[in-house]
C-alpha cells in the first residue's frame, strides 16, 4: 500500500467562535470548500486534503493550544510556489493573524521555504513550499544536505 495523500486533520478549538471566524477566511483563501458548517463543526476540503475544527466539550472551552503536550504538533499547508509563501503572509497580516515567524528559508529541506503562525487558539500552523522533489531526491536527507553530510550540492 501507498497512501495518496492526507484525507484531514481536524482539531477541537477551544473558542469555537474565533476559531470558525478565523479559518472561515483561512481555508478559503487556500483554495479550500467548506462541506461541513454546523454549530460544532467547520471543515473544508481541497488541494487532496480536508481541515476541520469541532467545538469544545465544556469541560474543555476556552483552553488554549500547548504544542508541548502529547497530540498535536503543528498542521502546514504546502504551497506551490515561494509567491504563494508571501501572498499567505500579506493576506494573515490583513486578517490579523499571529505571525510566528515571518516567510524564510530553512534547512529543513532542499529550498525549503514558509512561514509560521498560529490561529485563535494558538494552535501552530505553517505553509511552506519545497522546489523539486525535495528531501526525495536521490541521496537528500533532512537538515537539506546529502547523506554524507555535504550541504546543498
Amino acid at each position: 500500500m501507498q497512501v495518496n495523500g492526507v484525507a484531514h486533520t481536524f482539531i477541537t478549538a477551544g473558542d469555537f467562535a474565533a476559531a470558525r471566524a478565523f479559518y472561515g477566511k483561512l481555508l478559503p483563501f487556500l483554495g479550500m470548500t467548506i462541506v461541513a458548517d454546523t454549530y460544532n463543526t467547520f471543515y473544508g476540503v481541497g488541494g487532496r486534503t480536508g481541515f476541520g475544527i469541532h467545538a469544545p466539550s465544556p469541560e474543555n472551552a476556552g483552553q488554549k493550544f500547548n504544542q508541548g503536550t502529547v497530540g498535536l504538533h503543528h498542521h502546514c499547508w504546502r504551497a506551490r510556489s515561494r509567491e504563494d509563501i508571501d501572498e499567505a503572509f500579506a493576506f494573515l497580516k490583513a486578517i490579523g493573524a499571529h505571525i510566528v515567524r515571518e516567510p524564510r528559508e530553512d534547512a529543513y529541506a532542499p529550498g525549503y521555504y514558509s512561514i509560521l503562525f498560529e490561529d485563535p487558539d494558538g494552535v501552530r500552523l505553517e505553509i511552506n513550499y519545497v522546489p523539486g522533489q525535495g528531501l526525495l531526491a536521490p541521496g537528500r536527507r533532512i537538515g537539506g544536505g546529502y547523506q554524507d553530510g555535504t550541504q546543498n550540492g
